[in-house]
């Protein structure tokens, strides 16, 4: 059940950085979510973060992306173990970030 951010968004910022999955990306108009990185917060934290601060509640879960919860925890746990190969290898933003300071 990933969620969806609708027509509705006042582009506030507040929800991107709440983000523990990096799904939410400013659109073209809108801030969008990333079905294939949204979790929920599931494996984070007990409820979306996003829906939790959004001033204007127009974040409900996408109907085209209905997911069990047992889903979400796969993909949260498919989710972590390509973060840990790419901080590995180097690949991860923060360690790219640091290795040009």
């Amino acid at each position: 059940m990933a969620l969806m951010i609708t027509d509705e968004c006042i582009n506030c910022d507040v929800c991107e950085p709440e983000c523990p999955n990096d799904a939410i990306f400013l659109g073209e108009l809108i801030y969008e979510i990333n079905p294939t990185k949204c979790t929920q917060c599931v494996g984070h934290y007990d409820e979306p973060q996003c829906v939790e601060v959004c001033p204007v509640d127009c974040i409900p879960v996408n109907p085209e992306c209905v997911e069990s919860r047992e889903s979400l925890w796969q993909k949260y746990r498919s989710l972590m173990a390509m973060k840990s190969v790419n901080e590995e290898s180097g690949d991860s933003p923060s360690q790219k970030a640091q290795s040009k300071d």
